[in-house]
């Protein structure tokens, strides 16, 4: 005679393991949404201000310019004007997000800081100044007879070649970036071009954005869990309401 308990244990038994399936399902698609389609990034500096901030997280789309190669769906073109999240050339292991300003075929040149792209000036309306026109290398770009601060030394010898009648002529495949921040940006004109395939894909959404709480956190165990205790319990007044969950343009 069957015990009158055997149905409840197998019950049980059945739960759980739909529980873990349910569970594995969950990870396995969240696994492949990170790794394919959308990924998480923080702004670490200011060279994107007013647009993004730091303390700013997004959420970058990965499949919009065909990432990963997956080439399931149509993908967008990259074009001047896109904010890109891509690795940076000269550390692939560090991501920047810059502004494209200049694609291929592109001849671009700085007249005291009003960009031109081929022998036309361009409107900006995001980018932010903090100083007059007197840096002659970062404001009248491309200047090949007067190195700067932070050049790249491989790019100042290959900048070299690239620049015919004042402008830069931007190579096939390559994209010239540039930060909105523009007096405070460590970009394209003093490391070079990006390449096609460091570009990882186009910033979605501001999911959530903090104020600088952490200045005078430690690199220690106890001084991060103690920053993230403190952010835990004070989300409220840290987080930037006005920017949370804000589209990026």
């Amino acid at each position: 005679m069957d015990s009158p308990h055997r149905p409840i244990v197998t019950t049980f038994g059945s739960d759980v393991i739909g529980s873990l399936q349910s569970l594995l399902g969950t990870v396995v698609i969240a696994i492949f949404v990170i790794t394919f389609i959308v990924q998480a990034f923080q702004i670490p500096s200011e060279s994107m201000e007013n647009t993004l901030l730091v303390g700013d997280y997004l959420l970058v789309n990965k499949l919009c310019y065909g990432g990963q190669g997956m080439g399931l769906m149509p993908y967008q073109k990259i074009a001047r004007g896109d904010i890109i999240v891509f690795h940076y050339p000269v550390d692939p292991t560090q991501h920047f997000v810059k502004r494209v300003i200049g694609v291929p075929g592109d001849h671009l040149r700085m007249i005291n800081k009003k960009v031109w792209i081929n022998g036309k000036p361009i409107e900006e309306p995001y980018v932010r100044f903090l100083e007059p026109p007197n840096n002659m290398f970062r404001d009248n770009f491309p200047r090949v007879d007067i190195p700067a601060p932070g050049l790249v030394g491989e790019w100042w010898q290959q900048m070299r070649k690239l620049v015919e009648d004042g402008q830069l002529i931007v190579p096939a495949g390559h994209y010239f970036v540039m930060g909105d921040n523009r007096d405070d940006s460590q970009d394209s004109r003093y490391w070079g071009f990006v390449p096609r395939e460091n570009i990882i894909g186009r910033p979605l959404v501001i999911y959530w954005s903090v104020r600088d709480w952490d200045q005078n956190s430690s690199g220690s165990f106890m001084g991060r869990l103690y920053h993230l205790a403190y952010a835990v319990s004070h989300i409220f007044q840290i987080t930037r309401w006005n920017r949370t969950l804000r589209l990026i343009h």
